[in-house]
């Protein structure tokens, strides 16, 4: 007897059990491989499976195994190091493997549609075609002749087909009487080539030998550069190496707004064939970068976060730029951090990786300090742009208008007045982050998140920015019925509306996620800025990420003391990369940089540093704050989150299971818990969440599935639903 072991995409942590589809000869059950697609029975739906093995039997009694539909695939799409892969991150993530595969499939073949495999259409002899004679097929001249050509040749293109004066239909004909078949052949790929290079200096270069030494095997390199060092060259010029080889690339960017100015440096570089990976495409467009990745036509991949699990042919480089982001995280569903299986990936792929950023993360660092990866340094920036002046602007006792103080528009003035851009940094979209009457003090607050709502004038709605709830903006107080309504706080939309009117001399862009819907906005923004106009660009952290905007010659941060105070340990750390990434986009050229800090506290530890402007001294600082706290990356942390509809439901399964798990947990880890989350409401759920610290990764891993066992056992009241987090990044 022979027995599929599947994958089905379900929230449950096993491998289900299946029989092969009626009528499957034993000879084709053999020729089975790990990761072919089944369709199968699963409660009353049919879903679409996985393979993972052909075993001789099952724990199961025979007569209750279902049998599979049908069978979707000859071979598997996926190559064994990717499945290798999925292995991995089902047992490091303790997720349920289905859904962990499944994340490798576009949307199509996870629907269960066949696959349509890239290339030409040609046409080939069917199984009874094969079986002719020569001359047969005498009475047709037209049909004989071209039976006579197909049995000189495997296939034959359409464009082929008419050079040899062979009409559609003809083939048609010979269609139907069963002599001929529709193919598709693959396209021949095209080889990569790159264009003229740019001269590297001493560190870049020291940098690109040293990585190039290991192509072909796996390493890991951590590049650490300042701000404008020229990282994408070193990237660029790796990337050309590898193409030489005939093997391809894979590099992930953390946001959609960096992939258009990627592409279009990547495209002015390199005569090769680019697809890109992002939420921002259509099913099709995807589905077509997948199979052009997976049949290697393909040469350089750039996607964000789900890309890192698309199928490719042979990678020979993979690049995580802006490794530090927290964007490479997924916070639900599936928890993974794609920067994490990045290198997995290239450990069984046996090639090397390049982590990139100005910021790096103290889990890099550490890694790179320890000697477990290569680490490069660039300390100088390209060319001759030198890197940006820093000034604070004290604004205690100081007037702001729109949050602006009167010193700050006096340089933004005189910097557009020279004909160079300005970019103002506030990370919070929106008019106004509260709403209250004046006469009775009410709040418009989210009737299902414990947050207020945020007032968006220009829509006329007030939105809750957790659940994306939508009102309509109130005239009066619902409350008092008094019309006295005040906004409270500052936003993105408010400053904007300020800026338009003090500074109509010139253009405002405003760069958030209400004002850049659709994916060619930031490409449409980024060529009207590059035609070097003095203008102002507005926006929050999506112009922070890695652009590279030439004409910026001053950078403020409209209000910093937003993210010097944090309930977070990683707070003091995302604050200094986010203000070095936003210094980093002033003084890129040839014209000097400066960057304004605007605060009510000038003597803020975090502060003085930035002044100093060394994020490399800082995070070294911070790097022996958690030898001494135990916190990551020296200890780990896991996290078990429950939601729930009722208040307690939550707090009562974690409970349980402290108590079931507590005395049984690895030596030198702990809990802390049940605790309600930060937003203990969101969406109409309450949410909870345990705690476990350990000193390594491995206790890390035992208490996890400890955890993830003794969870399963219970039954969890009402609509309760709980998840793991492994190497959260969000804890407080």
């Amino acid at each position: 007897m022979s027995v599929l072991r599947l994958a089905v995409p379900t929230p449950l942590r096993r491998l289900f059990d299946y029989l092969p589809p009626e009528g499957m000869a034993p000879g084709d059950i053999s020729t089975l491989t790990p990761g072919i697609r089944f369709v199968v029975p699963f409660g009353r739906r049919e879903v679409v499976a996985y393979l993972i093995e052909v075993s001789a039997n099952s724990e199961l009694p025979t007569d209750t195994l279902k049998r599979a539909v049908r069978q979707l695939d000859s071979q598997s799409l996926l190559s064994p190091r990717l499945l290798a892969l999925c292995h991995w991150a089902t047992r490091y993530y303790h997720h349920p493997p289905g859904e962990v595969i499944a994340a490798c499939f576009p949307k199509r073949l996870r629907q269960g549609k066949d696959q349509s495999p890239r290339g030409d259409k040609a046409w080939r002899l069917s199984t009874r075609g094969k079986g002719l004679p020569p001359g047969a097929l005498g009475r047709a001249p037209r049909q004989a002749q071209t039976l006579t050509l197909m049995q000189d040749h495997p296939y034959m293109t359409d464009a082929q087909l008419r050079t040899e004066g062979i009409s559609s239909s003809i083939l048609r004909g010979l269609q139907e009487r069963d002599i001929l078949e529709r193919c598709v052949v693959p396209s021949p790929v095209e080889l990569a080539t790159a264009n003229q290079a740019l001269t590297l200096n001493a560190e870049q270069a020291l940098t690109v030998a040293g990585i190039e030494k290991t192509l072909g095997e796996f390493s890991c390199h951590l590049l650490e550069g300042v701000t404008g060092s020229g990282k994408t060259e070193v990237y660029l010029q790796l990337i050309a190496s590898v193409l030489e080889q005939h093997q391809q690339v894979l590099m992930l960017v953390p946001e959609i707004g960096l992939t258009p100015q990627t592409i279009k440096r990547f495209n002015t570089r390199f005569n090769a064939r680019i697809c890109v990976f992002h939420s921002g495409l259509s099913d099709t467009e995807r589905y077509a970068s997948w199979e052009a990745a997976r049949d290697g036509s393909a040469h350089i991949i750039i996607g964000t976060r789900s890309a890192v699990f698309t199928a490719i042919k042979d990678p020979g480089l993979i690049i995580v730029d802006e490794e530090h982001d927290i964007s490479y995280k997924q916070q639900d569903g599936f928890r993974y951090n794609a920067r994490d299986v990045a290198v997995k990936r290239a450990q069984i792929e046996n090639c090397p990786i390049l982590l990139g950023t100005a910021t790096p993360s103290l889990e890099s660092l550490h890694n790179a300090l320890a000697g477990r990866y290569q680490h490069h340094q660039l300390t100088q920036r390209a060319g001759s742009s030198q890197l940006p002046t820093m000034k604070v602007v004290d604004i205690r006792r100081q007037e702001l208008h729109a949050g602006l103080s009167s010193a700050l528009m006096g340089d933004m003035k005189q910097t557009l007045t020279a004909g160079r851009q300005v970019l103002l940094f506030l990370n919070r979209r929106g008019y106004a982050p509260a709403l209250q009457c004046h006469d009775c003090g009410w709040i418009a607050e989210c009737e299902a998140c414990d947050s207020r709502l945020t007032v968006h004038r220009r829509q006329g709605r007030l939105r809750c920015h957790h659940c994306n709830a939508l009102h309509a903006l109130p005239r009066a107080c619902p409350q008092c019925r008094g019309t006295g309504l005040l906004t409270s706080g500052l936003g993105t939309e408010q400053t904007d509306d300020f800026l338009r009117q003090e500074f109509s001399s010139w253009p405002v862009h405003r760069v958030d996620s209400d004002s850049m819907s659709g994916k060619e906005a930031m490409q449409a923004l980024t060529n009207e800025l590059d035609k070097g106009q003095p203008s102002i660009l507005l926006g929050t952290q999506m112009l922070t990420k890695g652009h590279h905007f030439p004409m910026v010659s001053l950078v403020a941060v409209i209000d910093a003391d937003s993210m010097l105070f944090s309930t977070d340990f990683r707070g003091e750390e995302r604050m200094a990369q986010l203000l070095t990434q936003v210094a980093g986009r002033a003084g890129r050229a040839d014209h000097p940089g400066t960057v304004i800090f605007q605060t009510h506290y000038p003597d803020h530890p975090a502060v003085q540093s930035m002044l100093e402007g060394s994020y490399a001294r800082h995070a070294r600082q911070l790097l022996t704050d958690r030898k001494q706290s135990g916190m990551p990356p020296i200890g780990q942390l896991v996290m078990m989150r429950t939601d729930s509809r009722d208040a307690n439901t939550g707090e009562k399964f974690l409970r349980a299971l402290r108590a079931k798990t507590e005395r049984t947990l690895p030596p030198g880890t702990a809990l802390i818990g049940p605790l309600p989350s930060p937003m203990p409401r969101r969406a109409g759920k309450f949410r909870n969440q345990l705690i476990l610290t350990a000193p390594g990764r491995q206790q890390a891993q035992q208490a996890a599935a400890l955890l993830v066992a003794i969870a399963e056992t219970l039954r969890p009241g009402g609509d309760l639903r709980w998840s793991i987090d492994i190497d959260p990044q969000e804890v407080f």
